[in-house]
């Protein structure tokens, strides 16, 4: 049935839905990596039967080959969330491992095994690019082995023989080593504690000498109070690099010893260094860029000419674009919209034509079970405006019951400084489908909105993003006219993870809009999270919550672990019992005082699940348990087929 007049009229939250738990489970295909290499184009897939290693696909003449096949797994740790763990060029591909943090050389036609080029072990390597001048690789090393809290991390030449040259060091952090085309020059990208790189980083350029030393290095962009990413020579030796010194990231070229904007635009042409390799723009010739930006949220796609600076918008169905790359007319994107999984594309600019290569999720449910979301923006605390995307319930066998409002569901991202996108996602068509509306919330503090309001949560977090949450909530409930709300305000809820965790806990306790939550292995102890965070993240909460002199008082005061007496809601926890990050006790803390207070609350508990669970029994488990609490709570009958859970303190 999907005409509206023959659907069945049932409650919300319990239309029945082909999206089921185990359909969740099942999940995609990760897909990462974008590369080109002349008419080879290549991409990471991740293979969840296979221990969830990532593997190395390459298309050429129309037949997809795996390049590295078991036990090789392409990825790297470097800043512990990698990326940039591939090159391919000259017909060549060298890849990190995983296992052994070798680099290992690919010779595609012979047909032979990967080769590995250097030592691995306690030296890590990400985002290499060739020398070709020095017959060399040149990326960043991440030194394990020096026996200090902290790994070393330089940049550093590779030669083939296995010889390391340091070539510059002394920065906390290194990224985007990039060759000008002639191989005379070397561009980089470096920052120092307790910046994060959304915060600052400098750009530099040396020129390197004969013996493949660098000299006459000079700072040209960059630092303390401005981000730089993606720096990349045009095909006639010009740089060229993505700066936020106008309050968005927009491109920006340096010439004859100075910097010029090339398209001033309030959007986002780059976005934050969390790993390495992003690429949201490339050349199609000297004088024309091809980019994917960001205005409110979705990412467009155009052409770009570089002495006019004019953008002329390329035809495409995506809504986010997350990795591109250009060779000729050939582009190659990793993208996805409300109804299109993630997916590798190639689009021929010359005639339009786009073929599909590879989808994250193979066969989708049929459109009329899937919500496309639209973006709205509201009015926030303090004036502010916060931005989300609406997802309607949606079905095409039911309609609510008459004059019935749904259920919203507030979902808080995770980073925090991430970003919700509107890329089709079976976890929040799991719910739409069932008659729960979705509000998937991009706070302040998100990227993708410029500078300020990515500020906004510099010593807020805990804060900003919950007002967002609250305003969101309330802003749908009544929304446009105070009689006419979208949803129904006596069942707002609100979920989230890890970060999104204390998203959720901080809204129930220190407001009285959502009418319950749930919890996924989230922060209920601030200062839990200094103990265990690596080189990368060690001083984010100074950007966070505050600087070191003042932090324990402003963790104590924001920890919803310290402030039990206020949650009065229903909630349930979902707590892997090897998560080292959230331990166990933080979320029992919380457990224990609702359950005191006879406040209803359930409690569930996963053998071998750590910070994030990844089996698949765990998910249809923990999905179906939270559905199952929704409803007992808010008396939506329960479908038949639906396992119970021990919810303690509610009545039968």
């Amino acid at each position: 049935m999907t005409n509206s007049s023959r659907k069945q009229a049932a409650p919300c939250g319990a239309w029945a839905s082909p999206i089921t738990a185990a359909v969740v489970a099942a999940g995609s295909t990760p897909l990462s990596g974008v590369l080109l290499d002349g008419a080879d184009l290549f991409w990471l897939a991740g293979r969840a039967s296979e221990g969830g290693r990532t593997t190395l696909l390459r298309q050429r003449g129309g037949e997809v080959e795996e390049l590295t096949p078991a036990p090789f797994n392409a990825r790297t740790r470097v800043h512990e969330y990698g990326g940039g763990a591939v090159l391919v060029a000259d017909g060549r591909v060298w890849f990190s491992n995983f296992a052994d943090n070798r680099i290992y050389r690919i010779n595609p036609t012979a047909g032979a095994e990967p080769l590995p080029v250097s030592e691995g072990g306690a030296l890590r390597w990400a985002d290499f690019v060739l020398d070709r001048v020095h017959t060399r690789l040149v990326g960043v090393r991440e030194d394990h082995s020096a026996g200090a809290t902290y790994p070393v991390n330089t940049l550093c030449a590779l030669g083939a023989d296995g010889r390391q040259l340091v070539l510059d060091d002394g920065y906390d952090f290194y990224s985007s080593p990039r060759i000008s085309p002639d191989g005379k020059q070397l561009a980089w990208l470096c920052w120092n504690h307790p910046g994060m790189p959304w915060e600052g980083t400098e750009l530099w350029l040396a020129d390197i000498a004969a013996d493949g030393s660098l000299a006459n290095g000079r700072l040209i962009a960059g630092g303390p109070q401005e981000a730089i990413v993606q720096p990349e020579w045009s095909p006639g030796g010009l740089l060229y690099f993505v700066s936020d010194r106008s309050g968005w990231w927009n491109l920006h070229r340096y010439e004859h010893g100075v910097v010029h904007p090339v398209c001033p635009r309030e959007a986002e042409f780059g976005g934050p260094h969390w790993v390495f390799g992003n690429s949201m723009y490339g050349f199609r010739t000297d004088g024309e860029i091809v980019c994917t930006y960001i205005e409110n949220g979705v990412s467009r796609l155009a052409r770009l000419d570089t002495a006019s600076g004019a953008l002329s918008p390329i035809d495409n169905p995506y809504q986010e674009i997350r990795e591109l790359r250009v060779s000729g007319d050939t582009l190659v994107l990793l993208a996805g919209a409300p109804t299109i999984a993630a997916e590798v594309v190639r689009i021929d600019l010359a005639s339009g034509a786009r073929e599909v290569l590879a989808r994250s999720i193979e066969e989708l449910p049929a459109v009329g079970y899937l919500s496309v979301p639209r973006t709205v923006s509201y009015p926030s605390m303090n004036g502010r405006t916060s931005h989300a995307f609406y997802y309607p319930p949606t079905n095409a066998d039911f309609a609510p019951l008459p004059g019935e409002l749904p259920p919203l569901m507030v979902i808080g991202h995770g980073g925090p400084t991430g970003m919700a996108s509107s890329t089709l996602k079976l976890a929040t068509q799991f719910w739409t489908s069932r008659g729960i509306a979705v509000l998937d919330v991009n706070y302040g503090g998100s990227t993708g909105f410029g500078r300020a309001y990515r500020d906004l949560l510099k010593e807020q977090w805990g804060v900003v993003d919950v007002e967002d949450c609250v305003a969101g909530a309330l802003h749908m409930a009544n929304y446009e006219l105070a009689d006419q709300g979208l949803v129904d305000r006596e069942r707002l809820v609100i979920r989230g993870g890890s970060a999104g965790g204390l998203t959720t806990l901080c809204a129930l306790a220190f407001h009285d809009v959502f009418k319950a939550g749930a919890s996924y292995y989230g922060v209920s102890d601030l200062k839990g999270l200094d103990a265990d965070s690596h080189k990368f993240e060690s001083h984010y909460n100074e950007y966070l919550i505050a600087p070191k002199a003042r932090a324990d008082a402003v963790y104590a005061e924001r920890s919803p672990i310290n402030h039990t007496d206020k949650l009065r809601r229903p909630m349930i926890f979902f707590q892997g019992l090897d998560d080292k990050v959230v331990p166990p006790p933080q979320s029992e803390v919380m457990v224990d005082a609702l359950r005191a207070r006879g406040v209803p609350v359930a409690y569930l508990t996963l053998e071998g699940e750590g910070h994030g669970f990844r089996k698949a029994d765990s998910i249809v488990r923990t999905l179906e348990a939270e559905l199952y609490f929704y409803l007992r709570v808010f008396g939506i009958p329960l479908p038949a087929d639906l396992p119970a859970i021990e919810i303690e303190n509610l009545a039968a």
